[in-house]
């Protein structure tokens, strides 16, 4: 029997919390935040979601029987093993079944073992990156440097050549301190597409397809960041490519969660490229993707709460997903500097009571200075999403959207929803 939660403590501060709190509003939850931001309505602020006995204590003060984790840390943490066997449930999976996120070496064995189709890769500890390097030169410096843990996706460096190779394991020693692990993979071709759904383990219910744009620069040029926009549906993943995808990853994936026996009840999200040679994964992620979410959220007209309370409760082979029609696209406007390690913030935010009535703005790092102004804190500062009958239009009042918000240093890509349309091989779809 279905199980109604009314009061849901959400972890997490960014715009993807943003996005699930409005949804699950509008769903018919009360919702609290911990600790959110300066705009996401009832946010704790300063609260440590990582804080697992305050996170009891509060959720019992609230009457709450659900908590829905937006991003990876109290996952990775064990948050869903700390409250097993209570009355208060959590929409996310074990801290053994989050090692599909947390761990890029485990994950690649995972999917070994269970035959999903992926890049060959070869796992490495930072004692012995001379061999890696070796290992990467032999490949013509066409690799993939993961570093194994988490790393609020900035731990990958795409290689074409040797120097950028040598640059990335550089850049690894630099950035990550003591003993390590990482992969190199070999280097895949095609466009890349994001497949997120719901799932028990057993069952799963898929939302819409999505493409994220996580360079910086235009034409997918610069740095990895945390994704600088989103879109969906999109338009090339059709009946064939989704068939080969559950085929090929998605049933591997569950059929391997089964057989581990893996306690998982939460998002499952599948980074996929539609190689010549047909989908491979190219990562999982145990929770929504962002920007992903701030356009999947607005595009989901089925209940989401009902959709978590199915999951949690065992029945979501019951539960259909319904989209709402048309086509919704997000844009980040991010901090200059962004993604250095820092850059300046505090800088005034105008324009977000002029956008159009049909544009959201979740809010991912922003605060209220000592005048009660709304000002940047972060990298990522907001994501304007649009919805149009179609992606042309949509994309068209997204970037009227960025125009009107403006705060000093404010960047966004110009192309977002604008890569060419792909030419998918047969073999890249059957």
């Amino acid at each position: 029997m279905l199980t109604t939660s009314k009061n849901v403590l959400l972890l997490g501060s960014g715009a993807r919390e943003h996005a699930l709190a409005e949804k699950l509003t509008r769903d018919g939850a009360t919702v609290h935040v911990l600790p959110g931001n300066a705009s996401i309505p009832n946010s704790q602020l300063g609260f440590n979601p990582l804080d697992f006995e305050a996170v009891r204590a509060y959720a019992q003060a609230q009457d709450s029987t659900l908590i829905v984790v937006g991003p990876e840390a109290p996952l990775a943490a064990g948050i869903a093993d700390f409250f097993a066997g209570s009355d208060i449930r959590v929409f996310g999976p074990t801290r053994s079944a989050a090692r599909l996120e947390s761990s890029k070496v485990w994950s690649k064995e995972f999917m070994r073992r269970h035959g999903v189709a992926t890049a060959q890769a070869w796992p490495f500890r930072s004692d012995n990156i001379a061999a890696a390097r070796a290992k990467a030169a032999e490949l013509g410096g066409h690799v993939v440097v993961k570093y194994d843990g988490l790393a609020a996706g900035k731990g990958v460096y795409v290689c074409s050549s040797p120097a950028e190779a040598e640059a990335a394991f550089d850049d690894l020693q630099a950035s990550y301190s003591g003993w390590f692990s990482f992969l190199l993979e070999e280097k895949l071709t095609g466009p890349e597409i994001s497949i997120i759904g719901l799932t028990d383990g057993i069952t799963i219910r898929l939302l819409a397809t999505s493409q994220d744009h996580k360079q910086l620069l235009a034409g997918d040029q610069g740095p990895n960041t945390g994704g600088m926009g989103a879109y969906c549906p999109v338009p090339f993943a059709d009946d064939n490519v989704l068939a080969a995808v559950r085929r090929d990853i998605v049933d591997p994936t569950l059929r391997g969660l089964q057989r581990e026996q893996f306690a998982f009840r939460g998002f499952l999200y599948f980074g996929i490229m539609l190689t010549p040679s047909g989908p491979k994964l190219l990562e999982y992620n145990v929770r929504l993707g962002d920007p992903e979410a701030e356009v999947l959220l607005p595009a989901l007209d089925s209940s989401l709460l009902t959709l978590i309370e199915a999951t949690l409760d065992g029945s979501l082979a019951q539960q259909g997903v319904r989209q709402r029609p048309g086509a919704f696209v997000g844009v980040v406007l991010a901090s200059g500097g962004y993604p250095a390690p820092t850059f300046p913030t505090g800088f005034p935010i105008s324009g977000l009571d002029h956008l159009p009535a049909d544009v959201r703005a979740y809010h991912g790092a922003t605060r209220r200075n000592d005048a009660g102004q709304l000002v940047t804190n972060g990298g990522r500062v907001l994501v304007l999403t649009a919805h149009g009958r179609d992606l042309e239009e949509a994309t068209a009042r997204a970037y009227d959207a960025c125009a009107r918000v403006t705060f000093e240093g404010a960047y966004f890509r110009p192309d977002i929803a604008q890569r060419p349309a792909p030419v998918l091989t047969a073999s890249a779809v059957n």
